[in-house]
Order: C-alpha cells, then structure tokens, then sequence
C-alpha cells in the first residue's frame, strides 16, 4: 500500500491506494473536525476551528507528516506510515499556549464508497460494529433518528459522556468494543478502524466511518499522544478481532470500568 496527501482548502485527504484495497481508493478526511464539550447538541457551536498542512511525506509514500493547528493554540502533529495491511498513525497533542482547552475529540473521516462499491444508502449493509460479543452488520434496530444533525448514527462507549459525541443521532445501544469496519464490494476483504483514547463510533452521510479519537481537554502547557489504526485485511473477523485486541489492549470492556 501507498499514501500521499490530497490538500483541500485549509485541510486535506490522506490517499489510500494499493493491491490490498482491491484497485479501489480509500480517502481520510484529516481532520474533518475538532470539537469542544456538549457536542452533541451545541452544533455548531462547539467546533474549534483548525487548518491542517503537510509537514513532510515519503517519496515512495511510505509516511506522511501532517500538523493540526487549533484556533485556540493547541497544536497536533500526525505520523502516518504504511505496514503491509495497516495505516498507522501516531500523534502528539500539544498545547503550548498559557490558557488551557477544553478540545475534547478529533474526526478523522474515512470515506469508504469505493472500497464498499456502494452509495449513500447501500453501502450502510456493508458497514459493521460489535454488539453483544459478534460483529453486527447495520442498519441495526433500534435506530436513533433525531438529532441536531441527521442522518447518521453515533455510538457511545460507557466510558464516555454521552454529551460529549458526534451532534448525529446517538444509539442506546453500548458498542462492544472501539472497532467499525466493512466489507469490499465484493465481501473478501475488510477495512476497519479503531483510535486510543477514542471517544465514540459514526456511520456518516458521506458514505463515511469515523472512529473519532478522544482528547478530553489540554491544560496549557501540557500534552497527550493518540494513535490510531486502519487495517485492510481478508474477511476472516477472528484474525482481525486478534489483532486489535492486541494493538488496543486498553479497549479490553474491564479495563475501561
């Protein structure tokens, strides 16, 4: 696999292309957006607005540099590099100002049209989370439809406060883990998506899934590292399971208590 940087207006989109997409494109919005508290229902009142630029990138787009800078001084610097079937990202959320942050999460945006070979509304029985120990294809019921925001469907693990969330409509429903994906258009192949800290799982409107990352405020003068991962791997949901499990460990229901 390969990534390059596709810079739009005053953010961008990391380019995901290679063998193990199938010849399709995967584009992450990055960062769509960062949000203060009550976000749920203060849209768009909480958003703190942001740019974010290329620091650096491989020639043989094996990584990318990337640099978010908040309009309230916090910055955040992005590593992006490519493993055989994963996109790792690792970042450092500094605020060097003398006031302190109330950012509480970040969206990166995975548009997955392509991968999926669906639109707006079919791609939705492709997309997946895990609820009640298996991986549940959606739209499941119940389905949350009101909102400040709509379409969409947000949901909350147990360790986050449900104000603080995507200002989409939010499930009842806990999710099992902090895991969402789905299948290539043709069910051999998986792409899913899973952030530490992370603060909730969105199916989007722009045939889009997020698996925004949490912050939970910076004082001044303080910093926090995030990372997260994109895994592109055959549709064998028990090795994909291992593998997170391994990489997030923190995500283990226990240790989130």
């Amino acid at each position: 696999m390969h990534i390059s940087w596709q810079p739009a207006e005053d953010k961008g989109y990391v380019i995901v292309q290679g063998d193990r997409l199938q010849g399709a494109t995967v584009k992450v919005w990055y960062v769509e957006l960062y949000m203060g508290p009550e976000s749920h229902s203060r849209w768009p009142g909480a958003t703190i607005q942001h740019t974010t630029r290329l620091v650096d990138a491989d020639a043989n787009g094996q990584w990318l540099k990337l640099r978010c800078a908040l309009d309230d001084g916090v910055l955040i610097d992005h590593e992006i590099t490519v493993d055989a079937d994963v996109i790792d990202f690792r970042s450092t959320a500094a605020n060097p100002s003398r006031r302190d942050s109330d950012v509480a999460w970040g969206a990166p945006c995975v548009i997955v049209d392509d991968f999926t070979g669906g639109d707006a509304e079919s791609y939705l029985s492709k997309c997946f989370i895990f609820l009640n120990g298996q991986l549940t294809r959606l739209p499941v019921e119940p389905w949350a439809r009101h909102a400040v925001e709509t379409p969409g469907q947000v949901w909350c693990p147990r360790h986050v406060n449900r104000a603080d969330v995507e200002p989409h409509p939010l499930s009842e429903l806990v999710p099992d883990n902090g895991l969402i994906g789905c299948f290539s258009a043709d069910e051999e192949s998986v792409m899913a998506i899973a952030w530490e800290p992370y603060q909730n799982l969105f199916q989007g409107i722009i045939t889009c899934l997020h698996a925004d990352f949490g912050i939970n405020g910076l004082p001044a003068g303080e910093s926090k590292r995030l990372r997260g991962r994109i895994y592109f791997t055959e549709a064998n949901i028990p090795g994909l399971l291992d593998r997170y499990r391994r990489d997030f460990p923190e995500h283990d229901p226990g240790r989130q208590l």
